[in-house]
């Protein structure tokens, strides 16, 4: 792909804001659910415009568990409706996105004479409620089995286990492919563009936002036909722009997750513990040669976009792994820590009538228009800007349009299946070829950035052409994910991945030195050892 005619560099998509005098569609906030209401929109034929204040999935939608699940303990709690829900969209994203979401293993071991038929009897309807998307059947394991397995169990006590199938996946990077997605289809994705106001009618109906491109400083007002507020944790903030005395929607909630090396987890099946001393649920999930062993809930007063995990959060993760794993790890063996915030319905919602489509997701629209979406999870994305974007139609915002989400590959999906899982650029899908093209042509470029892990210095120059990173943060936090698999590593890289981004963005010695000393900071918060 030539630089002239490449959709995604930046001054082209800036040149886009401008270019149409109103839009169908403006949605602010690029996690997992803004790009879900763009694509659909998108996919509907609305001309769609999606602004990010910071990068795309800088909050929450970077820092998941990397789970694609219908959610089994939403079936212990019996809600069939949500559990059927999530687990069709579970099918349909490793459909549509196969080069990053994968079939993974999951056992639970039971140590109660109870729980091999309680929790085989239980996943046996969650294969049902699957359907034809099923990922696999779920079977009791022996003793010997479960520990053949998950050789690092411990063993005294075991009765066997229990083994069932979910999606797992890279959740920022499907969100890298899902603003490229929306753009492949002649939509427009921007980050750091931030949304400071918004433009109304002498009758007070919402027309439009004031944005300011945060790289240029220029602002503008750009005309919408309907406004989607999809900001996650962050939407009370935006709605504050539209009613300054609203009550909150959510109430933030954290979960903490540590990075291990994988031999605390070796074979391929991930760890599932369904309650814990406190009432919690526990994975340890394989994820990119390491394992994230999580998760906590803990509310937190207000939403940050860089949360800090809390002493008692990471020596209960610690404190529980050493009751189930014979080669514990410590505070030492913490690669990484990273902290991502839920968007938890607070108790009241003020005097606007909410639409409840589901228990995990939350429409509302306030007096002016504006349509807010809360709630959810990475599962079921798809469905969330389905039913936003069923809700402006309702409103009479926008003309009547058939979603087509339901089967639109996600970019990168199409050539899958020619990569091997053990091809490092595996999860680049159909860019695969291009970017071995790029470092065939300049071999320098096929340098690691960090010799324990396979990322090359490549992976920037792509990152800054075709995936709009413009930081360094950008790159090693969410294209390349060093950051969150091994900080330290994250932090030795940094200077090779400024001067990359310097050569390709136009940047001089100082932006570099600025940008060096900015990502050590923010990467001494991933570090449990400070270094």
């Amino acid at each position: 792909m030539s630089t002239e005619t490449n959709p995604y560099r930046r001054e082209t998509l800036v040149q886009q804001l401008t270019s149409v005098p109103t839009w169908d569609l403006i949605v602010i906030g690029g996690g997992a659910t803004g790009l879900g209401v763009a694509l659909d929109g998108i996919s509907r034929g609305y001309r769609t415009l999606l602004l990010e204040r910071a990068d795309f999935a800088k909050g929450t939608s970077s820092r998941s568990t990397k789970l694609v699940h219908g959610g089994v303990r939403y079936l212990a709690q019996g809600d069939i409706g949500l559990v059927r829900e999530a687990l069709h969209e579970r099918g349909l994203l490793l459909q549509n996105a196969s080069h990053l979401c994968h079939n993974q293993t999951f056992i639970i071991p039971n140590y109660n004479w109870w729980g091999g038929p309680f929790y085989t009897l239980g996943l046996k309807l969650y294969d049902l409620l699957a359907g034809r998307l099923s990922l696999g059947e779920s079977v009791h394991l022996s003793k010997a089995e479960t520990l053949r397995r998950l050789p690092n169990l411990h063993p005294a006590g075991l009765r066997g286990g229990v083994l069932y199938h979910d999606g797992q996946f890279d959740d920022a990077r499907l969100a890298v492919n899902l603003a490229q997605t929306c753009i492949d289809h002649g939509g427009t994705a921007l980050n750091y563009c931030a949304v400071q106001g918004f433009l109304k009618d002498d009758q007070g109906r919402l027309t439009g936002v004031r944005a300011t491109d945060l790289e240029s400083g220029t602002t503008h007002e750009l005309r919408a036909k309907s406004v989607v507020n999809a900001t996650g944790i962050f939407v009370d903030e935006v709605r504050r722009l539209d009613e300054p005395q609203i009550s909150p929607l959510v109430q933030p909630s954290q979960g903490v997750h540590l990075v291990l090396d994988r031999s605390f987890l070796p074979g391929d099946a991930a760890l599932m513990i369904p309650s814990t001393d406190d009432g919690r649920v526990l994975f340890a999930v394989p994820w990119l040669g390491h394992v994230v062993l999580g998760t906590t809930d803990t509310p937190v007063p207000a939403a940050s976009l860089e949360p800090q995990a809390q002493e008692a959060e990471i020596n209960f993760l610690l404190r529980t792994a050493a009751q189930y794993l014979i080669q514990a790890p410590t505070r030492a063996d913490v690669l990484s820590v990273f902290v991502g915030l839920r968007p938890l319905a607070a108790s009241t919602a003020g005097s606007t009538k909410i639409k409840e489509i589901s228990r995990r997701h939350k429409i509302l629209a306030s007096a002016s228009g504006l349509i807010t979406i809360t709630g959810g999870k990475w599962t079921t994305y798809r469905r969330m800007g389905q039913d936003t974007l069923d809700q402006a139609i309702a409103l009479g915002q926008l003309p009547p349009a058939p979603s087509q989400t339901e089967h639109l590959p996600i970019h990168g999906a199409e050539a899958a299946s020619e990569a091997t899982a053990t091809d490092s650029l595996a999860h680049y899908g159909s860019d695969r070829a291009q970017l071995q093209q790029l470092i065939a042509d300049n071999p320098a470029l096929s340098q690691k950035l960090d010799g324990q892990l396979a990322f090359r210095q490549a992976e920037v120059v792509w990152a800054a052409r075709y995936e709009l990173a413009r930081t360094v943060e950008d790159v090693l936090a969410r294209r390349v994910r060093l950051l969150f698999l091994d900080a330290a590593a994250a932090v030795r890289a940094a200077p090779t991945v400024a001067a990359l981004l310097a050569q390709e963005l136009g940047h001089d010695a100082a932006w570099q030195t600025q940008q060096v000393a900015q990502f050590g900071k923010l990467a001494r918060g991933y570090l449990l050892l400070k270094q």
